[in-house]
């Protein structure tokens, strides 16, 4: 059976997903969320070509999801699973309440760049979880496995063997056209993952969720809080003034995600500008006009790495310049982008290229 590259073929087929049967954990979820992030940010030239997805970049992508939700809410850690226990959970849990009793890290990006002995092992654990679970069982729609394979080709997985990775080459291959294919679903298929995501976990938590605890944030939102430190230093270094309109930021900053949160959730410096409460209600989670994503790179990648670093905070220059190149490839012409402030128009069909 040939690859399904057609949209609406393969959106069927991922809804298909969440309709398969009760989960009896998020993995698959998480696995789905960080292929749609990574198919964004690895839109090829050719929009017809396979593409590898670096196994090491998947599961760094997953326990980045995790590191949120695995906080607590109302004093309680949420249980991910139906019986409370998870492997994946575990490894990330339990990184994460070591590194949190040492120091504050807003992005498990830190942790990553550290190298540290604990993350590694954790690493290990999690990539070869996600090979013998969800990205084996992912696909398995029906009884008749063999013609349900629409992402990529699995018959080697369902193994922890460290041999048998390296030798597929750390990596799984999206069928030709796919990537290209789940990065122009992201912006429908992300919302309904993640409400699928709240409801299991809703379901999982019955004994301990207060109806009125706003879930969905606390496992996706952006922690507003959190940006407080980025956006004191991005005031220091190129004033008090508002990214889109110049306006004054003095009176009410808000640190605003140049290429949406809700659409590919960076966190890094690079991504992040100030912006005066006009510009930051009108724009909300508007894709941006490219020009924008342009400024915000010129501000320099040598300027905003060495400010990240400088208050301990990830930069993602790179990922800023892949998610945005793909997000906008990947968009019909008609798409509404958001040019200023009560200004929406039409994509034009360019060729985007910022500095990398």
């Amino acid at each position: 059976m040939p690859p399904l590259t057609d949209p609406l073929t393969l959106g069927q087929k991922l809804v298909a997903v969440l309709e398969s049967g009760r989960r009896t954990a998020t993995y698959k979820l998480a696995v789905l969320m960080a292929l749609l992030d990574l198919a964004v940010e690895s839109v090829p030239d050719d929009l017809d070509a396979a593409v590898d997805v670096d196994l090491d970049d998947l599961t760094t992508r997953v326990i980045e999801l995790y590191w949120r939700q695995m906080r607590p809410l109302d004093g309680h850690r949420l249980r991910q699973s139906s019986d409370g226990r998870g492997v994946i959970f575990d490894a990330v849990a339990n990184l994460r309440s070591s590194v949190t009793a040492t120091h504050r890290t807003p992005s498990v990006d830190l942790v990553v760049a550290q190298g540290s002995g604990e993350y590694l092992v954790a690493h290990a654990t999690v990539k070869q979880t996600l090979v013998r679970y969800p990205l084996k069982l992912l696909q398995n729609l029906t009884t008749t496995a063999e013609n349900e394979r629409f992402l990529y080709d699995d018959s080697w997985m369902g193994t922890a063997s460290k041999r048998v990775i390296a030798d597929h080459g750390n990596a799984l291959t999206l069928f030709p056209g796919v990537c290209v294919t789940l990065a122009r679903l992201a912006p429908l298929l992300k919302p309904a993952f993640q409400l699928a995501w709240v409801d299991d976990v809703r379901r999982m938590n019955k004994s301990v969720l207060d109806d009125g605890l706003d879930l969905a944030h606390h496992l996706f939102g952006a922690d507003r809080v959190s940006l407080q430190r980025a956006g004191d230093a991005l005031t220091e270094r190129f004033g008090p003034t508002c990214f889109y309109c110049s306006a004054s930021t003095r009176s009410g900053r808000h640190v605003d995600h140049v290429l949406p949160w809700s659409r590919v959730g960076i966190d890094g410096l690079t991504n992040l500008v100030l912006a005066c409460q006009g510009c930051n209600s009108s724009k909300s989670d508007l894709l941006p006009a490219p020009e924008h994503v342009g400024r915000a790179l010129d501000r320099g990648r040598p300027v905003l790495d060495g400010l990240a670093a400088e208050i301990n905070w990830p930069s993602q220059y790179e990922r800023v310049v892949t998610a945005g190149r793909g997000l906008y490839a990947t968009q019909p012409p008609s798409t509404p982008v958001w040019q200023g402030r009560n200004r929406v128009g039409l994509l034009a069909r360019v060729d985007f290229e910022w500095p990398g």
